[in-house]
């Protein structure tokens, strides 16, 4: 389960960076089926396995802190015996999977009571907090349209129209990401989530910061959505990852470079708010 789950988090086989985060933590639990001598030799698993999954995405804030959070008051409470520290652990997993959706639950209600009947949005890539958001907002009775940028390269943006698609009072339209910019012009809001906000740079999905430049041209107001805990002032470093060049273009690249950076960085100046489950914050 843990190797699996790695392998899912190299190849972005989750769109959802608080599904990654609680997939993540959820497989330290093959280790409560493993046996182990003694407490030590369980405790130096759970930091190895924990380790591996934390390098499977460096610079993914919710899974880097979930993760940390269960092995770090593991290993603080030195357990006696195997039992106590399977114990633990398991006390820790559900109560850090219990935070990480509660937060998302919370963050998809207040953006939901936010955001005005009768818009017109903008999104980008596929944020389970978004659809969560909206999901409430129209079972209130509100109504949106909403323009889904594909999310080129992988086209993360059609999983994250189809889902639209299927909520009653979502009008849904899919448009290729360079079109941002013509289509903003009908748009009210801009509404995206985050992968984390590190001091004054938001940390999303490569393609942000050119919608969020343009939306601040345009006067279009851009709200970010996800959990507070990804909101990070200190004791973390973002690192891009550069994704194969497969995913741009089939064919070999013969004379040139493919480049593929998965995220990109915009200032917080672009942004207008941030939603979280503790509120709504102005920039």
């Amino acid at each position: 389960m843990i190797d699996e789950t790695v392998e899912e988090i190299q190849e972005m086989q989750t769109h959802s960076s608080s599904v990654v985060a609680v997939n993540a933590t959820r497989a330290l639990e093959e280790l409560l089926e493993r046996e182990f001598a003694t407490a030590e030799e369980y405790v130096r698993a759970l930091e190895q396995n924990g380790s591996m999954l934390r390098q499977a995405n460096p610079s993914h804030a919710s899974l880097q802190t979930a993760i940390r959070n269960v092995v770090d008051d593991v290993v603080e409470a030195d357990p006696d015996t195997v039992a106590d520290a399977k114990s633990l652990t398991q006390e820790k997993i559900d109560a850090v999977v219990s935070r990480v959706e509660s937060a998302k639950a919370l963050a998809a209600e207040h953006a939901a009571a936010f955001l005005e009947d009768g818009a017109t949005l903008l999104t980008h890539d596929y944020s389970s907090t978004v659809l969560e958001a909206l999901e409430q907002a129209t079972e209130a009775g509100k109504r949106f349209e909403v323009y889904v940028t594909e999310a080129r390269p992988r086209y993360i943006g059609r999983k994250t129209a189809r889902s639209l698609a299927e909520l009653e009072g979502v009008e849904t339209t899919l448009v290729t990401d360079s079109a941002n910019g013509i289509y903003l012009e009908e748009c009210d809001r801009v509404v995206v989530g985050m992968d984390c906000i590190v001091d004054d740079v938001l940390y999303n999905r490569v393609g942000t910061f050119p919608i969020a430049a343009t939306a601040a041209q345009l006067g279009v107001p851009v709200t970010v959505l996800g959990s507070a805990s990804k909101i990070v002032s200190e004791g973390f470093v973002f690192e891009n990852e550069f994704r194969s060049g497969s995913e741009v273009m089939l064919e070999p690249a013969e004379g040139f470079d493919v480049l593929n950076p998965a995220y990109d960085a915009t200032p917080v100046s672009l942004l207008e708010s941030v939603v979280t489950d503790e509120g709504r914050i102005e920039f």
